[in-house]
């Protein structure tokens, strides 16, 4: 078990000069735990925060202080994303816990490597129940299951500790494998009869017809024999 040095501060001593020295603000509670305001050093707490997450059982240590508990809840900042404040729940020894377990995803699936598919976790985390010293750090969820598109884990798969109970229902799906489809790109049909009228319009004004029904030449044909007409009465 973790445990953490403590001190009590007085509730009128200002939380940033505790933050400029180095320290994280907290509390203690419990259904037999007054609430209790304590300090203790930021870099041990967020290490531990890290490393055993908010379902690992922890012992704070400091004057007048003894108590196992759970971290209840972190404020965090919103620009830096360090912590700033944090709950710690006093546990009852020999009592039951309900509390929510993170799950861990092993194993291949089927599905995803040789059909293209795309893991979907439907359930980050899980609730349970058990004794404090029953309590695991993480559940391990076994995918390899997940052959076909139409596969699923439910929480009924999820492998349990001894003395760990789950708190949800056993076909509760924990994992999918979502199926990836070609997008289609529909293409608007082509109108030939519309492409015909246009070819025999711009045919018409190419050789447009006269009122006997002889074809009548273009303006630049004739222009030509007018020329050579000049050159000849030159000649006479």
């Amino acid at each position: 078990m973790i445990t953490l040095k403590v001190e009590k501060r007085d509730v009128k001593e200002s939380l940033g000069e505790i933050r400029k020295a180095g320290k994280i603000p907290a509390v203690f509670y419990g259904k037999k735990e007054a609430s209790t305001p304590i300090k203790l050093p930021f870099a041990v707490f967020e290490k531990t925060l890290k490393e055993a997450g908010e379902s690992t059982i922890l012992h704070l240590d400091g004057q007048g202080i003894d108590v196992d508990v759970l971290i209840q809840e972190v404020d965090l900042d919103p620009v830096t994303d360090k912590p700033r404040h944090a709950d710690f729940y006093a546990i009852e020894k020999g009592k039951k816990l309900e509390i929510k377990i993170p799950l861990e995803f092993i194993g291949v699936a089927p599905a995803v490597k040789d059909l293209g598919g795309i893991l979907v976790k439907v359930m980050h985390e899980v609730k349970i129940e058990a004794l404090p010293k029953d309590l695991p750090h993480k559940l391990e969820v076994d995918i390899s299951s997940l052959a076909t598109f139409e596969s699923v884990v439910t929480a009924a798969g999820i492998k349990l500790p001894e003395g760990v109970t789950l708190k949800v229902k056993a076909e509760d799906v924990v994992a999918s494998v979502y199926e990836p489809k070609e997008e289609v790109v529909e293409v608007a049909p082509v109108d030939l009869s519309t492409i015909e009228v246009a070819k025999k319009g711009k045919e018409a004004k190419e050789g447009e017809e006269g009122a006997d029904g002889a074809e009548v030449a273009p303006a630049k044909a004739d222009a030509a024999p007018k020329k050579e007409e000049k050159k000849d009465e030159k000649k006479k």
